[in-house]
């Protein structure tokens, strides 16, 4: 039996993500419940959404390859390390041989500690679990050890779910979405970096003073924050930079711009996809643990669209290219992530209650760890997707790649360090950090809140000063 069973699972191993897609989100659906038709379907619409990410990488890596490594030797920087977007990372992680075992883990630690009432988090985004699950993918295969890398994923998994409980108030106050957390990875790994940047920043004279916002700033940069007129003035001047004369600029810049347009319109068939799986989940959690508040863990894409965070990511995109280009050591060129930079500034302007100064020095220095934390990490990034059958043969070889998702989020990262540094060390160490932090939130920040709400009561004349204790 057990031969039958390994037999089953090489061949669905060999066949490739395009067909192991489709039965594992298949297998998925009927745990949770939904019809056989249904859940094929879903299943389907994920491996269709990854062969058109695998045709366009294709297609992306031809044309901006070669130019990339022209522009790095004409300009003398050495950015060898390609940007390649979430999607394409995404679909990395989803055909990894692993994806199945740490995606049931991830999913088991959240019921458990719904159960134990470690969180408020009810994490329903099934589609984004593949954040936590690239660290384990990528620490099994730095350490070649399974037990380790499902250890990684349920540790990002632990961790994700309370700093979605830590962030849930700022995010029901300044976006007005009651209810609801945004346990996505891209979004909430920037509080790593904005929580203590931001305390500092109140903490400085002069500076805690500085408070302005421009919402209207977007409708003066709309159009060029398009996708298809940003891919064509990135892959223009690409293409400038290498050399390239007016005709090859043109094409690359419309080649680039085809890249931006069509990578969300795959992507968005992977959630289409998981939509049903996670309504199925919804519904399968709810019966579970009734007569319980639950914050409903949503994508983070609920808010990106705030004007705040539009004008902030529209502002902080070119920087981020000028600081690629400026940061020593920094190896990646950013390109198709650049324009889901509202992800990574999102919960940051709700830190700062839209306070676009503190936006924009806090996404600049959210940005400057995910340029080098994703230089580290490409060369074993490109290492995994070419041993899933990926193929990114850039430039012949020359360039690697990597995104703004991945390990070069600043959570991932961490996590991703702790598994594979020297873990008589890291392991401590990670262990400290969050045991600190968990104090933090969950005993020392209640209170605080506590004798806040009392002195507030006290000035009103609700209560009396003297009888709050």
């Amino acid at each position: 039996m057990w031969d039958v069973v390994m037999t089953a699972f090489n061949w669905l191993i060999d066949a490739g993500a395009t067909v192991m897609l489709p039965v594992i989100i298949t297998i998925i659906g009927l745990i949770f419940g939904l019809k056989l038709s249904k859940a094929f379907k879903s299943g389907l619409t994920l491996g269709i959404g990854f062969a058109g990410i695998r045709l366009i990488l294709d297609y992306m890596t031809s044309n901006i390859g070669p130019a990339a490594k022209a522009m790095v030797e004409n300009i003398g920087v050495e950015l060898d390390v390609l940007d390649v977007g979430w999607g394409s990372i995404a679909a990395v992680t989803w055909s990894s041989p692993i994806i199945a075992i740490l995606i049931f883990g991830i999913l088991a630690t959240n019921i458990l500690m719904l159960i134990f009432k470690w969180t408020d988090t009810l994490d329903v985004d099934i589609w984004n679990y593949h954040h936590m699950a690239i660290v384990g993918i990528m620490v099994h295969y730095i350490t070649g050890n399974v037990a380790l890398g499902i250890a990684a994923s349920i540790v990002m998994a632990i961790t994700t779910f309370k700093i979605a409980d830590w962030s849930q108030p700022m995010i029901e106050k300044f976006f007005g979405i009651p209810g609801v957390s945004l346990p996505t990875v891209s979004a909430t790994s920037s509080l790593l970096i904005a929580w203590p940047l931001n305390w500092l920043m109140d903490r400085i004279p002069g500076v805690n003073k500085i408070n302005f916002s421009l919402k209207d700033t977007q409708k003066y940069l709309g159009f060029f924050g398009d996708q298809m007129i940003m891919g064509l003035i990135l892959g223009s001047a690409i293409g400038a930079l290498a050399g390239y004369d007016l005709t090859a600029i043109l094409q690359l810049g419309v080649s680039m711009s085809a890249v931006l347009v069509l990578i969300p319109k795959m992507t968005s068939m992977f959630m289409e996809g998981l939509m049903p799986i996670s309504g199925a989940a919804q519904k399968w959690s709810q019966k579970k643990f009734k007569n319980r508040k639950l914050f409903i863990g949503l994508d983070a894409a609920v808010v990106v669209g705030n004007q705040d965070v539009i004008t902030t990511a529209l502002i902080i995109i070119p920087l981020t290219i000028a600081l690629a280009v400026i940061l020593p050591g920094n190896r990646m060129l950013p390109f198709a992530d650049l324009a889901i930079i509202p992800f990574r500034v999102a919960l940051v302007v709700a830190l700062t209650k839209g306070n676009l100064f503190k936006n924009l020095v806090i996404g600049l220095a959210t940005t400057t760890a995910l340029l080098y934390a994703g230089s580290i990490t490409a060369p074993a990034l490109t290492a995994i997707a070419e041993n899933v059958g990926i193929d990114i043969a850039i430039a012949g070889g020359a360039l690697l790649i990597s995104s703004f998702a991945a390990t070069s989020l600043t959570h991932s990262f961490l996590v991703f360090l702790a598994f594979t540094g020297n873990l008589v060390v890291t392991m401590p160490i990670m262990v400290v950090v969050i045991a600190a932090s968990w104090y933090y939130f969950e005993v020392i920040k209640p209170k605080q809140q506590q004798r806040s709400a009392a002195h507030v009561e006290g000035d009103t004349g609700d209560v009396p000063a003297d009888q709050t204790n």
